[in-house]
């Protein structure tokens, strides 16, 4: 019994759905229904044309919300909402013709790299949010739109390739999430006047 492409789809739909759920909803619907990917029956339901065309419509609110800065960080916080549970949900899913026990393990693991990458994702644009200029804040939401497809891309054609890069984003993320939230306590802080007494 093949794992490795459920386990690589499932960590990818985790991965990916804490920057962009639904464009991972919308492109593993597509390309399942196209046929170029197959899905486990219990994630079949994506292939339904009124899913699709759902998320596609959310995925399009997405990517415009995005581009807005003050828009961003307030989408970012009702996503996170949204985003880790749905994440723990299709990588448990995505094991769905496995042994129950993966199925239970792929959404305990699936929802807490869901829940870094939102982190992540939130915690770094909240800072780039505070620079008065557009550009790096469209150019941050373009490059996360990237790594999502291309991340997803990964994981339905080259499992492998995409675990072990998984495997090294974990790691940075657990460099990098003690900083990111430093940065955005002191970005709070400047805004609404938190400051420690010397």
């Amino acid at each position: 019994m093949d794992v490795l492409q459920p386990v690589a789809l499932a960590g990818g739909m985790a991965w990916a759905s804490g920057m962009r759920l639904y464009a991972v909803l919308f492109l593993a619907g597509v390309l399942a229904r196209l046929g170029y990917l197959d899905l486990p029956a219990s994630l079949s339901i994506l292939e339904n044309p009124w899913i699709i065309g759902l998320s596609g419509l959310l995925c399009v609110i997405e990517f415009l919300a995005d581009k807005i800065a003050i828009v961003d960080s307030l989408w970012d916080g009702i996503q996170g909402f949204i985003r880790i549970p749905a994440g723990a949900l299709l990588a448990a899913l995505a094991l769905g013709g496995h042994d129950p026990a993966w199925m239970v393990a792929a959404g305990l693991l699936g929802g807490a790299v869901t829940a870094g990458t939102h982190l992540a994702k939130a915690g770094s644009r909240a800072m780039i949010n505070t620079s008065p200029e557009p550009f790096s804040n469209i150019a941050a939401s373009l490059g996360e739109d990237a790594l999502a497809v291309s991340g997803l891309w990964a994981a339905i054609f080259y499992p492998a390739l995409f675990l072990i890069l998984l495997g090294l984003f974990l790691l940075l993320l657990i460099w990098l999430l003690p900083k990111l939230g430093g940065g955005v306590l002191a970005v709070f802080g400047g805004l609404f006047g938190w400051t420690k007494k010397q």
